[in-house]
């Protein structure tokens, strides 16, 4: 029978309430989940009440109100409020997603727990570590290749310009790939579902000339097929794009020229 157990320190504690509890249906219950290395404890929970009328629209706007108000040492990334660099992406009441475009109308309830991305080597607090996922990225080399030397500007038809819509528009959150549990079992040697898009981005784009060698490069029993289509990714996508398809139609490329 098979055993897990998880790393140490890794367990996290019974909740700390950061202030004294609220009562009544004008306060969020902010649940976070908190781990500071150099302390050498486990994780826990802190627990915020926040009035509802003392803060903005967004999942954010409540951790910037607790970062600026309650607890400056709360951690978490955030840049562009507008779901177009990526980096606030977190867990929130279970599923992945921005925290600058997640509207706090969209929960039921009261509480919200807020987690950093399942499944990454945590930093701190709600940071997690991206390096992996950085160099699968790279790995895939997300850039135009070609031999020959134009003589002027790559165009395009508008035919060709739109068969890279919902691919282009990925902003590498991590979302989709966090949530995979293909991801989980093989982030060693699967790519994931926000890397096979973009890979699929360059091989879809008429102004690569290396369709082959991407191709190539990605038919691999664990690059590419520890998808098996659970379509969290789907689910979970902030920006509402559909990696699986992506995954699928590498694939389809994959038989057609065997």
């Amino acid at each position: 029978m098979v055993e897990f157990t998880l790393p140490k320190n890794s367990v996290v504690t019974k909740a700390h309430p950061s202030c004294p509890p609220s009562k009544g249906e004008n306060f969020y219950r902010v649940e976070i989940y908190r781990w500071q290395p150099e302390s050498g404890k486990n994780p826990h929970i802190d627990t915020f009440d926040i009035p509802r009328d003392e803060c903005g629209s967004m999942v954010l706007d409540i951790l910037l109100k607790i970062k600026n108000e309650l607890d400056g040492s709360l951690t978490f990334r955030r840049s562009c409020r507008e779901g177009v660099c990526g980096s606030c992406a977190m867990n929130v009441n279970g599923k992945n997603t921005l925290a600058c475009t997640k509207s706090l109308a969209d929960y039921e309830g009261d509480t919200l727990k807020i987690y950093p991305l399942p499944h990454m080597n945590v930093v701190k607090d709600l940071v997690v570590d991206m390096t992996h996922f950085y160099n699968q990225y790279a790995s895939i080399k997300p850039w135009i290749e070609n031999q020959t030397a134009p003589e002027r500007e790559r165009l395009q038809s508008e035919t060709e310009r739109a068969s890279l819509n919902e691919l282009y528009d990925c902003v590498l959150c991590a979302c989709c790939s966090t949530s995979c549990p293909s991801y989980w079992w093989n982030s060693e040697r699967y790519l994931g579902p926000a890397v096979l898009l973009q890979a699929y981005r360059w091989i879809a784009d008429s102004r690569d000339e290396n369709s082959d060698e991407r191709l190539n490069a990605l038919d691999d029993a664990f690059k590419l097929y520890r998808c098996h289509t659970i379509m969290n990714c789907v689910d979970t996508c902030p920006k509402g794009l559909n990696p699986a398809k992506a995954i699928a139609d590498i694939k389809k490329l994959l038989v057609q020229r065997a």
